[in-house]
């Protein structure tokens, strides 16, 4: 018999359960399930969710507010619009601003993710079912699906964000391994 989550181990502050703690979750489609569950506190953290918006404007902050300047999503790279790309404001890397408080993010691949791979206001089911369904995850097997989330540098920068941004929970390793137990376990998706 699956135990209850509140009995499998707590994280440590901030952090993700490690796949190990799992273990004691019998049934392999209720482990797969909680261990997408903890996944999802980093695809639902604003970290994740303000590049994965369900319209063609990023969000920003950790409130998810509309971007500010109005900017949108522009062409299928997800770069902005013609005159006014991502770019213009979001350089190679994050810039502190001279103040101290807060800063521009950055990173050189800077964009939105496609359309079909928004995430903003669905449910964690409705998210795993969108990650394994090659025709919204931008065409990833599973095995480069945790490729991506373990080591891209861009999925890297959501813990890394910057003065004035609240890191993603856990660390990319610590998702990357959840996102692999998650696979072999059968990437069973929550109720």
């Amino acid at each position: 018999m699956a135990l209850p989550l509140a009995l499998v181990a707590a994280p440590q502050e901030n952090g993700l359960r490690n796949p190990a703690d799992f273990a004691s979750i019998a049934d392999r489609n209720q482990r797969s399930a909680a261990i997408f569950t903890e996944m999802g506190k980093v695809l639902t953290h604003p970290r994740c969710v303000n590049c994965h918006p369900r319209t063609d404007r990023p969000l920003q902050d950790d409130r998810g507010e509309p971007h500010m300047p109005a900017v949108v999503r522009g062409n299928a790279a997800g770069t902005g619009a013609p005159g006014l790309e991502c770019a213009t404001c979001h350089g190679p890397a994050n810039v502190a601003f001279e103040s101290g408080v807060g800063s521009v993010p950055g990173h050189p691949l800077w964009h939105l993710a496609p359309i079909e791979m928004a995430w903003e206001g669905k449910s964690l089911r409705q998210i795993c079912e969108q990650l394994k369904d090659r025709r919204r995850n931008g065409n990833k097997t599973l095995a480069e699906l945790h490729e991506h989330n373990a080591h891209d540098s861009l999925v890297g920068w959501g813990w890394n964000p910057g003065e004035g941004r609240t890191p993603a929970p856990g660390t990319q390793a610590e998702f990357g391994a959840l996102t692999k137990a998650w696979i072999d376990t059968g990437a069973h998706c929550p109720a």
